[in-house]
């Protein structure tokens, strides 16, 4: 009945030709197996084919570094017989372990082809569609799959395949609308051809602490967990636009199980170091004297007998939040944090909750320094494959529910340690996609503004270098901005000879009389490096022992872009005749009461006092030229007595302290600019005798 159909459309040769292809095809899809009878004419070759074969099957179960010498001796045994279902079955697996995952569609297909009998092919063929982004033909290999499984079958992997298909609708939404980004790999001079990822920024964003599991030696040690080299520690450093790994970050912090950065403070000064084999926990490590101290085990708590890996500490280091897998989660790896006590211990962690949270993975933890963002990681939400990274922000007492930075930051392999800089223009983060060097390779995002265009890119080719043509791929108005910030930075020095300090520099909220952070110098350099967000006027007191108090006002609106400011300050020793300038002191214009927000200097000059009880200073008061000569003078007198009034009535005795107010008489810049102006309006102590 087929035929007479067929006879009726096709006329008789070209009905004879359809069958012989037919036939043709049937062949040429025939599996072959590793037999004498199917290779008779050449035993030699079948016996080292069939060597490589057990070889690469062996190395392939061992799974982890394993892996790609498996490939190798795969391949080899491909090349003899490229019509077996099974081998093409462990090559198409093999290779989406690998920055070669595109390729794994080849072989899953073929030996669907051959008629590979498991149905696991059909779900690695949809795992291998899903990761090429091909997510409406990996629904459909998903949805094929299930078909295939026993009842008792599915009921173990229903959950799995749901998720899947959600991943993919929720790679079909992200990828329709992608993220006004260009996405660059850092290259060979810091990413190797093994696993490099974790870059965490030092202040000045020109260097960089990373994690990377290449040989650093001849005599590396494998860890026969994965069979992939121990991680280590590394240092990189950026010169111009390109960054360059620059050697091992010491044995002090490298030991010889697995040594990861978990995290680096905002000033630089302390690193959260991962340490351990099959469990791992978190230690800590300190800048001082030039070098980094040896890691001591974080306690009361925070480690337990799971893994914590990544964390991320407060501006002022005071809220830590990790990453364990510790009993009392919602599954899997879960963020944790705690807060220091009064007498600086850590206090027993909690689970950030589920909003946050969910039942699979979070890792990769960053923190701005405003407090008021946490990216992270996380396998669950509306990840597209693997780890996705997300972004939630602190508000009205709570975190917020995490927004997925998007397509192409994100893709449907892995993607973690996302890194924002301090001027949000550009961030780092570490992912295993095609194009790479290898493994896990370091990336830069660059976000580009509005008025760039829109250049969509759907196809697989790897995302590498802006020189490519191809290179425009944006995300949309919908990607979370990452907050403008200020950064100021330079030098605390003796005044007298240049020399470098080691200071204290408290950061304070004017307007909430509040103690937001304290940071130290670099010992060796008197460095210091500061993230400021907007919408704050911060005042900033630099303190050293036997020196007076320095202090400097940073007023930031809420519309400011990032901005660096870079101030080298030079503190005086406690001598007579020296003069400091108060620059948190406020008034309203025309008056001589104090505002609020010169409360927190005051206290800190009030400490100066208490701790240096045989000074006595005079407080002076100055203006600017505008308006007459004598209504300057009694107002810069006023100004000058309030300051004495409240010292005095805080405890300080009165005849420690006198004032005076001089008008416009000594200025200390021009009076014909608005700025100049502002610098003569100014409140000053000088110390009279000691």
């Amino acid at each position: 009945m087929v035929a007479m159909k067929f006879s009726k459309i096709f006329p008789k040769k070209l009905l004879v030709m359809a069958l012989l292809a037919a036939i043709a095809f049937s062949a040429s899809a025939q599996n072959v197996e590793f037999t004498r009878s199917a290779f008779p004419n050449d035993p030699d070759g079948l016996r080292e084919a069939s060597r490589n074969l057990r070889t690469g099957e062996n190395l392939f179960y061992q799974g982890g570094g394993r892996t790609l010498e498996s490939i190798d001796y795969l391949l080899k045994a491909h090349a003899f017989n490229p019509n077996n279902g099974r081998l093409n079955y462990l090559i198409g697996q093999a290779l989406l372990q690998t920055i070669d995952y595109p390729q794994a569609v080849e072989y899953l297909e073929k030996a669907r082809t051959l008629g590979y009998p498991d149905p696991e092919v059909y779900f690695f063929l949809a795992e291998a569609y899903h990761v090429n982004k091909d997510f409406h033909k990996a629904i459909e290999l998903y949805a094929t799959f299930r078909q295939q499984l026993l009842p008792q079958e599915l009921a173990l992997r229903r959950q799995i395949i749901e998720k899947r298909v959600a991943q993919c609708q929720h790679g079909i939404s992200l990828v329709a609308s992608p993220a006004r980004v260009y996405i660059d790999n850092l290259g060979s001079g810091i990413n190797s051809s093994y696993d490099d990822y974790s870059p965490k920024l030092l202040p000045g964003d020109e260097q960089m602490f990373f994690t990377s599991r290449r040989p650093l030696e001849s005599k590396a040690r494998i860890d026969r967990i994965d069979y992939k080299y121990f991680e280590n520690i590394l240092i990189a450093e950026k010169t111009g636009d390109q960054w360059r790994a620059t050697g091992h970050a010491g044995n002090t912090l490298n030991r010889r199980n697995h040594s990861a950065v978990a995290a680096i403070s905002h000033d630089g000064l302390t690193m959260i170091v991962y340490n351990g084999s099959k469990g791992g926990d978190l230690f800590i490590s300190e800048f001082t004297k030039g070098k980094w101290s040896k890691p001591s085990r974080l306690r009361n708590g925070i480690n337990s007998r799971h893994q914590e890996t990544s964390a991320a500490l407060s501006a002022d280091g005071n809220t830590l939040y990790f990453i364990s897998d510790r009993p009392g989660g919602y599954g899997g790896k879960d963020i944790w944090f705690t807060y220091k006590d009064r007498r600086g211990r850590w206090l027993e962690p909690m689970n950030l909750g589920p909003v946050v949270n969910t039942e699979y993975d979070e890792e990769g933890l960053y923190l701005t320094p405003d407090g008021e963002t946490l990216y992270f990681s996380s396998k669950g939400h509306n990840s597209m494959g693997g780890y996705d990274i997300f972004s939630s922000t602190w508000a009205n007492g709570r975190w917020n529910e995490p927004v997925n930075l998007g397509y192409p930051i994100n893709s449907p392999a892995n993607d973690l340690f996302f890194r924002p800089t301090s001027d949000g223009e550009t961030a780092y983060f570490s992912s295993l996609r095609a194009g790479g060097q290898g493994g896990s390779d370091l990336y830069k995002v660059t976000f580009m503004g509005p008025e760039k265009p829109v250049i969509n890119q759907m196809q697989n080719e790897p995302i590498a270098s802006r020189a490519r043509p191809n290179m425009g791929i944006f995300l949309d108005q919908t990607t979370p901005p990452i907050p403008p910030m200020t950064l100021l930075r330079g030098r605390v020095l003796n005044d007298e000879t240049g020399e470098p300090l080691l200071a204290n520099l408290e950061l304070y909220d004017n307007e909430q009389e509040e103690l937001l952070a304290t940071f130290a110098t670099n010992p060796e350099t008197g460095a210091y490096f500061i993230s400021l967000p907007g919408g704050k006027n911060f005042g900033i007191s630099v303190q050293a022992e036997d020196f007076l108090f320095h202090s400097e006002n940073i007023n930031i609106t809420e519309t400011d872009v990032f901005t660096e400011i870079i101030n080298d300050i030079r503190l005086k020793r406690v001598e007579v005749g020296t003069t400091i300038v108060l620059r948190n002191i406020f008034f309203d214009t025309g008056s001589a009461s104090l505002r609020p927000e010169s409360y927190a200097e005051l206290g800190v000059l009030y400490k100066l006092l208490e701790d240096n009880p045989k000074i006595k200073i005079e407080i002076s008061g100055h203006t600017d030229n505008v308006g007459s000569a004598a209504l300057n003078q009694r107002l810069s007198q006023d100004r000058a007595r309030a300051v004495v009034d409240f010292l005095t009535e805080r405890g300080t005795a009165p005849d420690r302290l006198t004032y005076k107010g001089y008008g416009f008489s000594r200025p200390v810049a021009t009076n014909d600019t608005p700025e100049g102006r502002q610098l003569n309006r100014r409140t000053e102590f000088e110390i009279i005798e000691k």
